[in-house]
């Protein structure tokens, strides 16, 4: 059996749209190089039960629980997500997958 693969859910309610951008551009990187890809990136999302998100929902895929950590908790990362902190509201959700 393999290493489940690890997902990172966000929900992001954008206040400064100009310096969100400055994030998106900078994360992307570092997203691959921690293994990571977008599944969703954005684009429109609705309640199907419960509250509607706040904003925009991403959803990113990595190898596991580990490259998931790693990517959010590298130093090189610490000052692209304090540009996500002060241009949006936002809550993260690791959720580890269903082995294969």
């Amino acid at each position: 059996m393999s290493q489940p693969r690890a997902y990172l859910i966000a929900e992001i309610d954008v206040h400064d749209p100009a310096s969100y951008e400055g994030y998106k551009a900078a994360a992307a990187s570092l997203i691959e190089k921690y293994g990571g890809r977008y599944l969703v990136r954005g684009g429109s999302a609705e309640a199907a039960e419960g509250e509607a998100p706040k904003g925009r929902v991403i959803v990113l895929e990595f190898p596991d629980m580990a490259a998931a950590r790693a990517f959010l908790e590298a130093d090189e990362y610490r000052p692209v997500a304090e540009i996500r902190h002060k241009s949006a509201n936002s809550r993260l959700i690791l959720a580890e997958g269903i082995p294969s």
